[in-house]
């Protein structure tokens, strides 16, 4: 098979280790990675992570030209724990639903998907389309309901006795531990982790005065999983529950039942046992002691299988925002950030940090230095001066093992697009005229030569900026400001106005906004910071304060040259008095 020559990151490294475990596991078959993703509630950008990591190793894995299945594991047969906050259409009366699986519970008022579950997996489904990812999707719902796992579900219940005796190691809370031992109680930071999704928090099963099972029925009248087993017989499979919601009790034949579950702690492991999974990560609640990896590591051999290669992934934060979680709601999701950034952007900020670091995505003004930086790397990667590691993520998210993701024609600098967008208003015309005179030279013939990114930005300014910060160009001359000014600030107009016309692009105005003070001072506007004295900094400033109030009545704004494009010539003539301020030869 052909080697990658990108060698030099985290995700060939990963790949060079699960495709050896794959041959060693099952030769010649497709390797296989996984995910899991509870349709619960919003799917946000930190679940996201659950994808993106075995998805950029699958790819690799695929550019070597390996046979690779990525499989989404649905867990829309879970419980439906809580209503989630801040979910549009959805109010406390959802509440009756909770014990229910998660494709019985409605979808939100006015959805056009038939359940809870379908409608919050078809906003991520249609997200990572976009985002290139290719991945065979799997509904626990079907797969329980349809029969799928009857020998897997027998097979654990006739050995739930040695299943109780692994999970029995964990079930006691570390702080609880370390109490009855008289130790030093642990960190209540380090509880929280140790906790997370661990052993006090994940069933593991009931035990009951009939024992321990690790199988849950759904109640045949309430539908909820508020229940209870009282009797198994291993012989005939005749199972008896009752329901604590509702009171409802009945006997049935397990080799014939399809309305249950295995509990977490035991469906993870056989799942990975049933499906031969060589590669799948988890989050830091999920890595902790006593959670279920760790104990699914033990429980996986019950069902003749191996822990499959798990490393723990880091939260991803939001700039300005707390860790995200889908029960407290207004959490953004992968179609929010693509909303506002193009693809490759969100898949360069997985691509290029490791698993166990975390990051920020950026919803605030970061995302325009975010863009910046992007912009370098990609011209790094043309001129050949970038280093490994950054080609390699750089590839990673313009393209995948089926080619180039669709891509922005005219990549112009997305915080140009902003300000332009932002003092536009949504006039595509507008917006044209100065994009085409951002480079005279190369005038751009359509707004769609600059989309998606246009789009993005625009989305960007009308969602994420607050009105108070947004650019309203000064319909009439500031006069009272105008007539106070000194000899030197009418200089500085002066000097600027008479360049207008021979320095109008961006490259122009952007070299007349910062010559003025030099000249004004006595030296070159070609003269290097080097070359200046530090006070022509602070002449500098006062300068654009001033250019800002009396365009925009503000001191700040967009980056001048922009802001000069966009108003116009002739208005930019008029806010700033031309016919107030003598010029040179009067």
């Amino acid at each position: 098979m052909a080697q990658s020559t990108e060698t030099t990151d985290w995700v060939s490294r990963f790949a060079d280790e699960v495709i050896e475990e794959s041959e060693r596991r099952a030769p010649g078959k497709p390797v296989v990675v996984a995910s899991g993703l509870s349709p619960s509630g919003p799917i946000h950008l930190g679940n996201l992570r659950e994808v993106m990591t075995p998805h950029l190793v699958a790819d690799e894995i695929r550019r070597r030209g390996y046979q690779v299945r990525h499989l989404i594991s649905w867990d829309d047969y879970d419980r439906y724990r809580k209503v989630p906050a801040g979910v549009a259409g959805v109010d406390e009366s959802w509440a009756e639903h909770i014990g229910k699986p998660l494709t019985s519970v409605p979808a939100p008022k006015g959805s056009p998907y038939p359940n809870w579950a379908e409608h919050f997996k078809a906003s991520m489904i249609e997200a990572l389309g976009e985002l290139g990812v290719e991945f065979d999707g799997i509904s626990q719902t079907q797969q329980y309901t349809s029969g799928v796992y009857r020998e897997q579900i027998l097979h654990a219940m006739k050995h739930r006795a040695d299943i109780d005796a692994i999970l029995a190691q964990y079930r006691t809370k570390p702080k609880a531990a370390a109490k009855k031992q008289g130790q030093k109680p642990v960190d209540e930071a380090e509880l929280e982790a140790a906790e997370g999704s661990g052993a006090a928090s994940e069933d593991d099963g009931s035990s009951g005065s009939a024992g321990y099972f690790p199988y849950k029925p759904y109640c045949g009248n309430c539908e909820k999983d508020l229940t209870t087993v009282t009797a198994y017989d291993d012989t005939t499979t005749e199972l008896t529950y009752a329901c604590t919601a509702c009171g409802f009790s009945e006997t049935v034949r397990l080799s014939e039942f399809n309305r249950g579950k295995l509990v977490w702690k035991v469906d993870w492991p056989m799942r990975w046992a049933y499906e031969g999974v060589i590669f799948e990560p988890s989050g830091v609640d999920h890595s902790s002691p006593g959670s279920s990896f760790q104990v699914g590591g033990q429980i996986v051999g019950i069902f003749g299988g191996k822990q499959p290669i798990g490393p723990m992934y880091a939260f991803v934060g939001i700039s300005g925002m707390a860790k995200m979680s889908s029960s407290k709601g207004g959490v953004p999701t992968p179609a929010d950030a693509l909303k506002i950034m193009e693809p490759q952007l969100l898949r360069w900020l997985y691509a290029r940090r490791k698993p166990n670091q975390s990051f920020k995505i950026a919803f605030d003004q970061e995302i325009q230095r975010l863009y910046d930086e992007w912009d370098k790397l990609d011209a790094k990667v043309a001129d050949g001066t970038a280093l490994p590691a950054d080609v390699a993520a750089h590839s990673r998210a313009v393209r995948t093992a089926a080619g180039e993701l669709p891509r922005t024609p005219r990549p112009m600098p997305y915080r140009t697009l902003a300000s332009v967008a932002d003092i536009t208003a949504g006039h595509e015309d507008q917006a044209l005229r100065i994009l085409s005179e951002l480079d005279p030279d190369q005038p751009l013939g359509s707004l769609d030569e600059a989309r998606p990114r246009y789009d993005k930005a625009e989305a960007w300014i009308n969602t994420h900026v607050p009105a108070d910060q947004r650019t309203i160009v000064r319909d009439e001359p500031d006069l009272d400001l105008l007539k106070s000014l000194d000899e030197q600030a009418q200089g500085s107009l002066r000097l600027l106005l008479d360049g207008l016309a021979d320095h109008w692009s961006l490259d122009g105005l952007t070299h007349l906004v910062y010559g003025v003070p030099k000249v004004q001072a006595g030296f070159s506007a070609d003269a290097t910071p080097k070359e200046l004295p530090p006070e022509i900094k602070t002449a500098q400033r006062s300068f654009f304060v001033l250019l800002y109030h009396l365009l925009v009545g503000r001191d700040t704004g967009p980056r001048l040259p922009t802001l000069l494009l966009a108003v116009g010539q002739e208005r930019v003539r008029r806010l700033l008095g031309e016919q107030a301020v003598p010029h040179g030869d009067e």
